[in-house]
């Protein structure tokens, strides 16, 4: 026998048929199946469905395929609502029906619980859903390409850089189709040339819609500083949209992905808008993170404080706090909030948060949850609860075990990505901690995309 165990190939080859069962789904909300025992990704495809799949991709351990004929249709299967679902790259579960997406995202959420966290996935409640799984967005990004007298603007094709010129997105608010439609109007209309990625000419880059309860704001991302005709830009969107209450030129020169730069310029109304958590309201700017689907971020929200099971005389900290969001819905029941977020402006605007809506219980901490903790432990501070809500990178494992190290009777994750939220819930099971429960929340309905959030105390032989 050689030195090296010779590799078996594939039993499947690049441009054939096959016919294969589709038995799960995978992280990214495709159909799973196997082809004499191995794994075959197929985008658009539901468990329990026989499917014809065209090979597009073989790599060392799995395949990838396109449907060619649906042999056996799932029950779940349902028509789509966008003309472009397939091409564009937003949504990945349109076909489902609703009740089956959160069934879906419950068992995904469960298998990162067995797998990645090594705990039992019985722990994992029902995914919540909204009452109407469409229209929840509250914030657009189109980006915008083409030429003069023929812009596209709309969303990227799945897979690649090319614009779907799209009027109409069923997850979008329609104030936000609104606004796509008169700035795509205006363009055309007075000649503004839109941004061409490969030769880095043009002007407007994205179109960037903001829907507040009662206030939009438009944000017009241009690779120049100031924008051809502006003015009449400006007088166009007014008089279409009299709830534009805020239209800002983000100034973005570089050849990058990232959609905004660091600059802005008020155009027309406010720096900002407010909108509102239930009866929280916050000043949003250009650059502020927000939740996009209001009505299931309160969902989120209320969970994370159910799970934080507050009397009164808690101390609590908040270890990657941001503007503040959930450390006002603490403040509400806790006795102290301290939030730690490393970006500045962030924690700016979490204190201007605290104090409009009168919170007088909250400290907010520019700095590194890893090297503050440990600080504020020496100082005596012994929180009762600590909550995380991370990016989607999730914790450094030095905050995981600063966050040991004081101690707290309770431990809340809120998290947009339940894999890394398993690599760390691991960790904590291994230093005193148990997972007590797991309740996913469907934030993006026709994505594969779920967020969740967790409960973990500490076992009494630590205590």
């Amino acid at each position: 026998m050689s030195e090296k165990k010779k590799q078996q190939k594939a039993p499947v080859c690049v441009g054939t048929t096959y016919t294969i069962e589709i038995h799960g789904t995978g992280s990214s909300g495709e159909g799973v199946g196997r082809y004499e025992g191995f794994t075959v990704f197929v985008p658009y495809a539901l468990p329990n469905e026989m499917v014809q799949v065209k090979i597009t991709l073989v790599k060392k351990n799995y395949a990838v395929g396109d449907i060619v004929e649906i042999i056996t249709s799932s029950a779940e299967r349902v028509d789509s609502q966008c003309e472009v679902y397939g091409n564009c790259g937003g949504c990945q579960l349109q076909h489902a029906s609703y009740t089956e997406q959160l069934r879906l995202k419950t068992e995904s959420v469960k298998a990162v619980i067995e797998r990645i966290a090594k705990c039992d996935p019985n722990l994992v409640l029902p995914c919540i859903g909204p009452e109407e799984p469409w229209r929840y967005r509250n914030k657009m990004q189109m980006p915008v390409g083409g030429t003069i007298g023929n812009i596209r603007m709309g969303f990227y094709q799945k897979g690649s850089h090319s614009i779907i010129n799209h009027e109409h997105c069923p997850i979008q608010d329609a104030g936000n189709d609104e606004i796509r439609n008169v700035c795509y109007g205006a363009m055309n209309e007075l000649g503004i040339e839109p941004y061409d990625e490969h030769t880095e000419k043009g002007i407007i880059r994205h179109v960037v819609g903001r829907i507040g309860k009662d206030e939009w704001m438009v944000i017009l991302v241009s690779r120049t500083p100031n924008i051809p005709r502006e003015r009449e830009l400006v007088d166009r969107i007014v008089k279409a949209l009299p709830q534009v209450t805020s239209i800002v030129v983000n100034h973005n020169p570089k050849q990058t992905n990232v959609i905004l730069g660091p600059t802005n310029r008020t155009l027309y109304g406010k720096d900002q808008i407010t909108d509102y958590i239930k009866d929280l309201s916050f000043q949003l700017s250009p650059h502020s993170f927000f939740q996009v689907n209001p009505e299931q971020t309160t969902v989120l929200y209320d969970t994370a404080l159910e799970f934080a099971c507050l009397k009164g005389h808690e101390t609590v900290i908040d270890a990657y706090c941001g503007t503040g969001t959930i450390s006002l819905f603490l403040a509400h029941k806790a006795k102290h909030v301290i939030g730690i977020e490393i970006v500045a402006p962030a924690i700016e605007d979490a204190k201007k948060n605290a104090l409009r809506n009168g919170y007088n219980n909250t400290e907010f901490i520019v700095g590194d949850a890893a090297v503050e903790m440990p600080r504020l432990y020496k100082q005596g501070i012994e929180p009762d609860v600590i909550v995380f809500d991370p990016i989607r990178a999730g914790c450094k494992e030095d905050v995981l075990h600063a966050a040991v190290g004081m101690a707290p009777e309770r431990i809340v994750y809120v998290s947009c990505n339940p894999s890394s939220m398993a690599r760390d819930i691991e960790i904590l099971t291994k230093h005193g901690y148990e997972l007590v429960k797991v309740q996913p929340v469907d934030m993006f309905p026709q994505t594969y995309h779920v967020e969740a959030v967790s409960l973990l105390t500490r076992n009494e032989v630590t205590q």
